[in-house]
């Protein structure tokens, strides 16, 4: 069956799912855009998807669904790919599940470490992973979805790295990387796993702290503090993950082994410079992450499948992770209320880790 002629849906229409919706769409794709958020929606319905940033502007004309309205729909999916958060993973893939053809496949396009139940859910064999490798999108607006940084192709980069989770490369995987092309640079991996814990270390160590300062990327980054506190996380998460045997990709282009070691002070200082302020200006936008862009809406992050699931598989590894367990117990009550975003927290992080 060809590309063009393949059903396909996202599960999901925020910041991710809708760049990748407006762009297969504008490809002239079948695709079906489902989402809970209703102003999305509708706005959407009425107006279009909206690109703006790098990859913009443009506007497309969008099937979008509102998740109530989905089970009314005749034809089943080729491709479904899932970009709703970590916390909705189980009931999402219960639901994709009953949208999903025999032979289709369900395409993780998530954060986190999410595959495993994603495939204990809609079978092993109709369950694939995708990471989104060094890319900022937001969805601050209704039908509006911005694109920051730059283009991965301009830079040589893939944003896209599609993996089956044995390991192996499949023409499936070579598909659908090639369908994601047309987005951006996109690759098939052998090693999906190592792929995962390298974003999720990524992930761990800027979202939360964008997200308990209320400060966008470039502000951060000027702040020492918040550099050491980003180094001593990844430490943490690749510590953990070698324990696991996982084979980790790099991380700004430095091996996990050389994080884990960032205790020694030469490495550590070859380490904070991976956080410094861009010198180039075109990479100097503040972006706010997409858990400090959860905290600004007032929704709840994904605090305990990123640092906070670094901490519980390093508990069963038997490696220590003070700083990542600091970190989610911050976030967390900032989603409870407790605390609000501010520079002070990244001082309470360090001081409930024990670390002066």
């Amino acid at each position: 069956m060809k590309l063009l002629s393949k059903k396909m849906a996202v599960l999901g229409t925020g910041a991710a799912g809708s760049y990748i919706g407006a762009f297969l769409t504008r490809e002239g794709h079948d695709v079906t855009l489902i989402d809970m958020w209703g102003e999305h929606v509708e706005a959407m319905r009425s107006d279009g998807l909206r690109v703006t940033g790098c990859q913009g502007p443009f506007t497309v004309p969008v099937n979008a669904n509102h998740l109530s309205d989905v089970m009314q729909l005749k034809d089943k999916f080729d491709i479904i790919f899932l970009a709703v958060k970590s916390y909705d993973t189980e009931w999402a893939a219960h639901f994709a599940k009953r949208l999903l053809k025999n032979n289709g496949v369900v395409v993780d396009n998530q954060n986190c470490m999410n595959d495993a139940m994603l495939a204990s859910i809609v079978g092993f064999q109709r369950a694939v992973g995708c990471v989104m490798s060094s890319i900022t999108v937001g969805l601050w607006e209704p039908g509006l979805v911005n694109r920051g940084g730059q283009p991965g192709r301009d830079r040589g980069h893939d944003v896209f790295r599609v993996g089956e989770l044995h390991g192996q490369i499949t023409p499936r995987a070579e598909e659908i990387a090639g369908l994601l092309s047309s987005i951006d640079g996109s690759k098939a991996t052998a090693n999906i796993w190592g792929e995962r814990w390298s974003k999720l270390t990524t992930n761990a160590s800027s979202n939360p702290i964008t997200a308990m300062t209320g400060l966008g990327s470039f502000g951060a980054a000027e702040i020492p503090e918040a550099r050491r506190l980003q180094v001593e996380i990844s430490k943490e998460t690749c510590q953990v993950g070698l324990a696991q045997n996982y084979d980790i990709e790099p991380i700004k282009g430095i091996s996990a082994e050389t994080w884990a070691d960032a205790d020694n002070g030469e490495v550590f200082e070859e380490l904070d410079a991976t956080f410094m302020p861009p010198t180039d200006t075109k990479d100097r936008g503040d972006w706010k992450s997409s858990m400090s862009q959860d905290v600004t809406k007032g929704r709840r992050t994904e605090i305990q499948f990123m640092n906070g699931y670094i901490a519980d598989q390093g508990e069963i590894a038997g490696i220590s992770t003070p700083v990542n367990m600091a970190v989610t117990s911050v976030v967390r009550e900032i989603d409870e209320g407790i605390l609000l975003p501010s520079v002070d927290n990244i001082g309470e992080v360090f001081r409930r880790a024990g670390l002066s």
